[in-house]
C-alpha cells in the first residue's frame, strides 16, 4: 500500500479534473497533462468498462515523500509518530511525567513529530506565546503552572487551527500569528500588549527553525538552580544535542559564540574540497619560505 507525504507542496491531481489545492499556491495551476512539477502517475482501469483514471503526484519543492507499506499504521514512519493533539492528547499527569524527563528546549520538543505529530512551527510559537513560555526555555526548567499552561494550548491551539481548515484569515485576532511575518523587514508591528502597550516581537533559532516570540511576556529563566539540573543531562545521561541557549543581550548586540581553541596536543586530520586531497603534498609558496626563515 503507497504511503504518500505531500510535505508542504505535494498533491494529487486526477486528470481531466479541476486540480485540488490545501492552498493557492504562487504557481498557477493549468488543465494541461502532464501537469507541473508531476513526479509520477499511476493508471487506473476499471475492469467493468475498461475507463481509466489517471493520478500524479506533483510536487513543487520535493519535499513529498512515497513509500510502499504492508501495514502503514504498524510501519516506520507513521509507527513512530506521538500523540495526536487533538484526538490523543494524553492527560496533565502523563503529559508531564514524559516531557520533565527532558532537557531540550521547549520550541524543539513541540517540533519533535515523535513526540506529538502535527505541530509545525508556526503552531509551536503560537502554543508558546499563548502559554507565555520561552521557545529556548528548557524543558526540565519549567514550572507546574507552566507545565498546565503548555498542556492546555497545545491541545486548544490545534483545535482551534483545524476547525477553520487552517484558514488564516479565520485565525482569531489576539493570535502572534497575523504579526510573526516581518522578520528583517522594516514593518512596523501593531501588536500590542494585554496592557496596549506596543508588543516587542524577536526573533531566534531554535532546533533549526525561526521562532517568533514576544518578549515582554515570553520571559527566559536563567536561575542559577535550574541550569545547574540542566547541565546534570538527561536522567538516563542524554543530554541534548540542541545549541546552546542565547541570552537577550547577545540578541539585542548580535554578539556570536567563540568557537572553542583547538587541541593543538592531539591531531587534527584535515580535508579539502579540492583536488589536493593531501595537505602534506601542499608546498609553500618562495615568499612563505623566506619569511620563516
Amino acid at each position: 500500500m503507497p504511503v504518500l507525504h505531500f510535505g508542504m507542496t505535494g498533491m494529487l491531481q486526477i486528470r481531466g479534473q479541476p486540480t485540488l489545492q490545501y492552498k493557492a499556491s504562487k504557481h498557477k495551476h493549468t488543465e494541461e497533462w502532464p501537469p507541473r512539477f508531476m513526479k509520477f502517475a499511476i493508471h487506473l482501469v476499471d475492469t467493468e468498462d475498461r475507463s481509466e483514471a489517471v493520478v500524479a503526484f506533483c510536487d513543487a519543492r520535493r519535499l513529498g515523500r512515497i513509500r510502499l507499506a504492508a501495514s502503514p499504521l504498524k510501519e516506520a514512519p507513521i509507527s513512530e509518530l506521538g500523540f495526536d493533539p487533538i484526538l490523543s492528547m494524553p492527560a496533565l499527569e502523563k503529559f508531564a511525567a514524559s516531557v520533565t524527563r527532558r532537557s531540550c528546549p521547549v520550541k524543539a520538543l513541540l517540533l519533535d513529530q515523535s513526540f506529538s505529530a502535527g505541530v509545525g512551527n508556526y503552531l509551536a510559537d503560537e502554543i508558546l506565546y499563548h502559554a507565555r513560555i520561552h521557545p529556548e526555555q528548557r524543558i526540565n526548567q519549567l514550572s507546574i503552572a507552566q507545565l498546565a499552561s503548555l498542556h492546555l494550548q497545545i491541545s486548544e491551539v490545534c483545535k482551534i487551527a483545524v476547525e477553520v481548515n487552517a484558514d488564516d484569515s479565520k485565525y482569531p485576532g489576539n493570535w502572534l500569528f497575523h504579526h510573526r511575518w516581518g522578520k528583517g523587514k522594516k514593518a512596523n508591528h501593531t501588536m500590542k500588549l494585554p496592557s496596549g502597550e506596543p508588543a516587542t516581537i524577536k526573533w531566534i533559532t531554535v532546533g533549526g527553525r525561526t521562532s517568533a516570540y514576544v518578549a515582554e511576556l515570553q520571559i527566559l529563566s536563567h536561575s542559577k538552580d535550574l541550569r545547574s539540573d540542566s547541565q546534570q543531562g538527561h536522567p538516563d545521561g542524554n543530554e541534548s544535542e540542541l545549541t546552546p541557549l542565547s541570552s537577550d543581550e547577545e540578541l539585542s548586540k548580535g554578539i556570536t559564540r567563540k568557537r572553542k581553541p583547538l587541541d593543538t596536543q592531539s591531531p587534527v586530520r584535515i580535508r579539502t574540497t579540492t583536488k589536493l586531497e593531501n595537505h602534506e603534498d601542499v608546498k609553500p609558496s618562495p615568499s612563505k619560505r623566506n619569511r620563516r626563515r
